[in-house]
């Protein structure tokens, strides 16, 4: 009788076990009967039938990335280079990633490595650093393309690294600092020609503001000395005006004789002071006919003043 329990509980754990199945989330569990695909089980509790039905393939859903291992790759101007790479895929369909391929990873990262090699011999070694991310975008569709009966999708991929020979790197780093020296040769260039530039300017400013000053100067000179030549006619015209009023008055005759007197001794005097060599008049003694000569050329001047003016006579 107890046996018969111990083997009933026997029966009973085997069929909890062969039956009787937790998947957990974020995957999926192919079932077959007798040996065929018969449903997807997804995250939950579910029963199987003992020895009819059975697991035959476990997916998780979630996104997984894996390493693509490093490979040659020849680009189209013949450089030969090392890359290696990141895949991120996640089964979308676990019926045709179960039964569309047997290794659906080893798969597709071969797949990623011959298109990798495929894409950088589309470019050159320039191209093949300056246009990674249009690769790699190249690189997912390809596999996409090629990964649709696999029930995989390729989310991304990404390019690690990019290693030429040593004697191109070489090469690029001789040509960055070439062309580094260009860009200091043409900034210094372009600093000398703005230096040149603005001493010129700072010249030509120089000479327009000391033209300019030159002809303020040279024109106030000239009104200040039209101004004086204005003030001595002025002054001029006022003494005569006030000499021949004077002259009017009675005895300034007398009074233009005294003063030519004057000026012929005072005139006569300084003779000796001014020159070794003195030319005199016959009658250099007698002061009284040089007054009366002096006074004659006055009254003939002033006749011929009053001939054309109208009369002129003492007051």
């Amino acid at each position: 009788m107890g046996f018969g329990f111990a083997i009933f509980g026997f029966i009973v754990a085997l069929i909890v076990w062969k039956g009787v199945k937790t998947v957990p989330q974020q995957n999926a569990w192919i079932i077959e009967s007798l040996g065929r695909y018969d449903r997807t089980l997804t995250a939950g509790l579910h029963l199987l039938v003992p020895f009819v039905e059975r697991v035959a393939y476990k997916h998780s859903m979630k996104e997984h990335a894996y390493d693509v291992m490093e490979q040659t790759a020849i680009t189209r101007d013949n450089v030969s280079l090392v890359l290696d790479g990141v895949i991120y895929i996640r089964i979308v369909d676990p019926v045709q990633a179960s039964y569309g391929v047997s290794n659906p990873i080893f798969a597709v990262t071969q797949l990623a490595q011959t298109t990798m090699r495929s894409e950088i011999g589309k470019l050159t070694l320039d191209e093949s650093f300056e246009e990674r991310e249009r690769l790699n975008a190249n690189i997912v569709k390809a596999i996409n393309d090629a990964a649709q009966t696999w029930g995989i999708q390729c989310m991304r991929y990404e390019i690690k690294n990019i290693s030429p020979p040593q004697s191109v790197l070489k090469a690029m780093e001789l040509q960055v600092a070439a062309e580094r020296q260009k860009r200091a040769e043409i900034l210094q260039s372009e600093a000398d020609r703005q230096s040149r530039i603005n001493m010129a300017e700072g010249k030509k400013q120089e000479v327009v503001l000391q033209s300019e000053a030159s002809l303020t100067d040279q024109v106030n000179r000239a009104k200040g000395e039209a101004e004086a030549i204005l003030a001595v006619a002025e002054a001029t015209a006022k003494g005569i005006e006030m000499i021949a009023a004077s002259i009017r008055q009675e005895g300034g005759g007398e009074a233009v004789a005294l003063r030519v007197a004057e000026q012929y001794v005072s005139a006569f005097g300084k003779l000796a002071k001014e020159s070794t060599t003195v030319l005199l008049p016959a009658n250099a003694s007698d002061a009284g006919g040089m007054v009366a000569q002096a006074l004659s050329v006055f009254d003939a001047l002033k006749r011929d003043h009053t001939a054309s003016s109208g009369p002129w006579t003492k007051a």
